[in-house]
């Protein structure tokens, strides 16, 4: 039994570099957005989590300043969806380069949102209405430009099916999340068996 080291900066010396897949799983971040035009976008990222409760607050990583950072530029508004197992397919879709309307390469409909321009995607159980808080150009210890493009929104409206709140509770199983593994195309669930409860110290 041994360690394999590597220092980033000078290579991982892997087959694939192994560092998405060692954070992991991470929530996928379905993000939609709406171009100073007019324009439906829809994309998932990565890199994307949770960051507060009061007031709460979501944000993504874009490698460089693609159509949905630019977008967040341009409106101050995005939203998040969630993408349950059944919408693995057409959210591989929306994955793609071309300059096309992601929404109807895939087969999904937009859904006006309350508050917000940007549309929602009217087959997720969850979604988000967010106005953008923070936008930036992420940096490494050299000072230097990583090339991605940090974007921080606050949720101002949450959109949950009823099918997913158990006695009041959001069921997380219920909504069959799917996770972002690493690698180039690996995905994983939530089971009933997998869960594990456990309370905080009380002191």
């Amino acid at each position: 039994m041994g360690t394999y080291t590597y220092r980033p900066a000078e290579g991982h010396g892997l087959p694939h570099n192994p560092f998405n897949a060692l954070v992991a799983p991470r929530p996928i971040g379905w993000i939609g957005t709406l171009s100073a035009d007019g324009r439906h976008n829809l994309a998932p990222y990565s890199f994307f989590n949770a960051f507060n409760y009061t007031p709460p607050l979501i944000g993504f990583a874009s490698t460089g300043l693609k159509d949905t950072a630019r977008n967040c530029a341009a409106t101050g508004e995005f939203t998040w969806n969630l993408v349950s197992r059944g919408l693995l397919v057409p959210m591989n879709e929306t994955s793609t380069t071309s300059d096309v309307d992601e929404f109807e390469r895939s087969g999904l409909t937009p859904l006006a949102s309350d508050l917000i321009a940007a549309p929602r995607v009217a087959e997720s159980q969850v979604t988000f209405e967010c106005r953008v808080t923070q936008q930036f150009e992420l940096t490494g210890l050299d000072g230097q430009p990583a090339g991605a493009i940090m974007t921080f929104g606050e949720v101002v409206v949450v959109h949950i099916d009823d099918e997913l709140l158990v006695d009041g509770i959001f069921d997380t199983q219920r909504a069959d999340p799917l996770l972002r593994g690493g690698g180039p195309s690996a995905y994983f669930g939530i089971s009933e068996g997998s869960r594990l409860d456990l309370r905080r110290p009380s002191d």
